[in-house]
C-alpha cells in the first residue's frame, strides 16, 4: 500500500486539492471557474434542443463559455470570452473597485489560449466604447499577438493603449501571483492563430488546462507526458460521443470525445489523477447531471466542471 500511495505522489503532485464556492478574498492562489461551455454558450445562438430551451426559462440551466480566473492578491482571467461582462460581475468580491464610476483596470491580466470566438471576443469590451482600459496586460503567444495587430476591430485596442500585449511561447514559463505558468503548445485548428494550454503550478498543486484541442492521437507526444505531476486536469468536453450532432460528423470538427479520453486515462484516474471536462458543447448530454452519460462519467471517477468551482493551487 505505501507503494501505491508513493506511485501517485510521484505521478500526481500532491494529490487533489481541495474544491467548491471560492472564499471571498482569499490569497491564497488559486483558480475560479466562470464558465465551462463551448464557444456558442448555453443557450446556443438559433437552438431549440431541449436543453438550450430549457436554458432560455430557466437561469439555474444556463451556462457561460468556458474561462478560468487565477485569484490571489491579483486576478487574471484566463481567455476574454462573449460573456465577460458577467464573469467579470462575478469577480468583484475579489477586487477592490471604484465607487460610483467605469472600472479602468477590472483584472490585473488576461492570459489567451487561441484565436476562436469564445476565447477572445470579450477583449472588445475593453475598448473604446466600453470599459476603456489602460494599459491591460494581454498575454499570447506570437502567432496570436501578431492577429491582433494586424486586424480591426482589436489594432484598435493597441492603438488606444487599451491593451498591451506580453509575448508568451510554449515552454516558456511566467510568474504571476506566486504561481509558475507555463503555455503547452496544442493542436487545433489554428485557422488565425495558434493554440495554447496552460500548465498552472501553485506552492502545493498543479493544474492543467486545455480546454480546446484536436483528438489525443494527434498530439506530437502523449498527453500522458503532459500530465506527469499534474494533480487536476481540466480537459476538452466539447462532445460525449461522436453520435452527438445528426448529420455533423463529429470527427470534422476536431475534438476528443469524453468517451475517448475516459478510456485513455482511466488508468490515471485510478492511480489519483482528477479529470474534469469543460468546454462541453450545448449538444452534450453530460450537462444535464441526471442524464446517464453524466451517472457514467462520474461511476468511473470522472467529473465535469461546476460553474464557480474553486480549485486551490
Amino acid at each position: 500500500m505505501k507503494t501505491a500511495a508513493l506511485a501517485v505522489v510521484v505521478l500526481f503532485g500532491c494529490g487533489a486539492p481541495a474544491s467548491g464556492p471560492a472564499p471571498a478574498h482569499d490569497p491564497a492562489p488559486h483558480l475560479r471557474v466562470l464558465g465551462t461551455v463551448q464557444d456558442g454558450g448555453l443557450p446556443h445562438a438559433a437552438c431549440s434542443c431541449a436543453r438550450c430551451e430549457a436554458a432560455r426559462t430557466d437561469p439555474r440551466a444556463d451556462r457561460r463559455v468556458a474561462s478560468l480566473a487565477l485569484v490571489g492578491t491579483q486576478v487574471h482571467l484566463v481567455d476574454a470570452t462573449p460573456d465577460i461582462v458577467e464573469q467579470l460581475e462575478l469577480l468583484r468580491d475579489v477586487r477592490d473597485a471604484p465607487t460610483g464610476s467605469v472600472d479602468r483596470s477590472p483584472v490585473d491580466g488576461i492570459l489567451l489560449t487561441h484565436a476562436h470566438i469564445g476565447h477572445y471576443l470579450g477583449l472588445a469590451h475593453l475598448g473604446f466604447e466600453a470599459a476603456h482600459t489602460k494599459r491591460m496586460p494581454v498575454f499570447a503567444s506570437t502567432r496570436m499577438g501578431a492577429f491582433l495587430r494586424d486586424n480591426g476591430p482589436w489594432n484598435q485596442l493597441l492603438r488606444l493603449n487599451n491593451i498591451e500585449l506580453r509575448d508568451i511561447g510554449p515552454g516558456v514559463s511566467l510568474q504571476l501571483d506566486g504561481v509558475t505558468i507555463t503555455p503547452i503548445l496544442v493542436p487545433h485548428r489554428d485557422e488565425y492563430s495558434d493554440t495554447l494550454g496552460f500548465r498552472f503550478q501553485g506552492p502545493s498543486h498543479t493544474v492543467l488546462y486545455v480546454p480546446d484541442t484536436e483528438p489525443w492521437d494527434n498530439w506530437p507526444r502523449p498527453i500522458e507526458d503532459e500530465l506527469v505531476g499534474v494533480d487536476v486536469a481540466l480537459l476538452d468536453g466539447t462532445f460525449y460521443s461522436t453520435s452527438e450532432l445528426p448529420g455533423r460528423p463529429v470527427q470534422s470538427i476536431g475534438h476528443p470525445t469524453i468517451v475517448g479520453t475516459m478510456e485513455r486515462l482511466e488508468p490515471l484516474v485510478a492511480l489519483g489523477l482528477r479529470v474534469v471536462f469543460t468546454h462541453l458543447n450545448h449538444s452534450n448530454p453530460a450537462l444535464d447531471p441526471r442524464s446517464d452519460e453524466r451517472k457514467e462519467l462520474e461511476r468511473r471517477g470522472f467529473a465535469v466542471l461546476a460553474e464557480g468551482e474553486h480549485i486551490e493551487l
